[in-house]
């Protein structure tokens, strides 16, 4: 399929709008050529993830997977055949962005395919980092900052949305079979496994929740303290991120504001929520 850079972009930034995910709203907020950069790097996360979270009928993730480290190879050779990766080799090409980055993050998805179990934190982390962190360096090279210590921003972030996001999906991730808390941590609390896979909570599951929230806040705090480091260019570049960070953070604060109790309907913000939050962020930053 021959397909130009400015139709793979439409088709990237269609996917994207679909989505309906936290992160579209924050896209907005950059000017044109970010944005399409960022629909497209969103595109490609989704696609990836969903080869293994939400795999078509009859398709083997594993091979989906080769497919996919075979077409980043094209990307970076210039030889991209499908839609999304003619618009990824567009945008690797204008803002230099490492294919080790993509390597990572398919290594991240992968491990969903032979583990269920994380024996301890850092077990836990090598994961958050190449599912999460990982997109944060990405989106680096589209959001512009130039100091190395906007590095150590995008990775704490990353960390404290993937515990955000594992809090919130208990639920869902036990019904797959799948506990992302460190073993380690429910052996302290007494929580035990098969009461999570039923879905029974208790006070031991409420307590363990409510450390896990704690470790997220510190990794908020973590990259709140670097993103004071840097210059004021360097803060008002990732204005976008800091869009997320007030999303998710308050996703983390409903988790806490309910007791813990994380087996009731998935906690989500209204699209006016959303849009509020991005706006009074965007404003600060660049009017503060």
């Amino acid at each position: 399929m021959t397909m130009t850079a400015k139709e793979a972009q439409a088709f990237c930034t269609d996917l994207t709008k679909k989505s309906g995910s936290n992160f579209y709203y924050s896209f907005l907020f950059l000017p044109r050529a970010r944005r399409h950069a960022m629909y497209t790097v969103y595109a490609f996360c989704k696609a990836v993830d969903s080869a293994v979270d939400e795999p078509p009928p009859g398709s083997d993730p594993k091979e989906e997977l080769r497919r996919w480290r075979v077409e980043l190879d094209a990307v970076y050779d210039g030889t991209p055949t499908w839609p999304l990766m003619i618009s990824l080799a567009h945008h690797v090409r204008q803002l230099s962005i490492p294919k080790a980055y993509f390597e990572e993050l398919i290594k991240g998805v992968e491990m969903d395919l032979g583990t269920t179990r994380y024996a301890t934190f850092d077990d836990l982390s090598l994961y958050c980092y190449r599912v999460a962190s990982v997109v944060g360096l990405i989106c680096l090279h589209v959001f512009g900052p130039t100091s190395p210590h906007a590095q150590d921003y995008a990775v704490d972030l990353g960390m404290a949305f993937q515990l955000t996001n594992i809090l919130r999906d208990l639920r869902s991730d036990a019904e797959q079979g799948r506990i992302y808390l460190p073993q380690e941590d429910l052996a302290h609390f007494r929580c035990g496994e098969a009461d999570l896979l039923a879905l029974k909570e208790g006070p031991q599951l409420r307590e363990l929740v409510a450390f896990e929230a704690a470790r997220a806040r510190r990794y908020y705090a973590k990259a709140q303290s670097a993103l004071e480091s840097l210059p004021l260019r360097d803060r008002r570049a990732l204005s976008v991120a800091e869009i997320m960070r007030a999303v998710y953070s308050r996703i983390l604060q409903r988790i806490e504001r309910s007791d813990h109790s994380v087996f009731g309907p998935r906690v989500r913000l209204s699209t006016s929520n959303r849009l509020a939050l991005a706006a009074g962020v965007w404003f600060r930053a660049r009017f503060s």
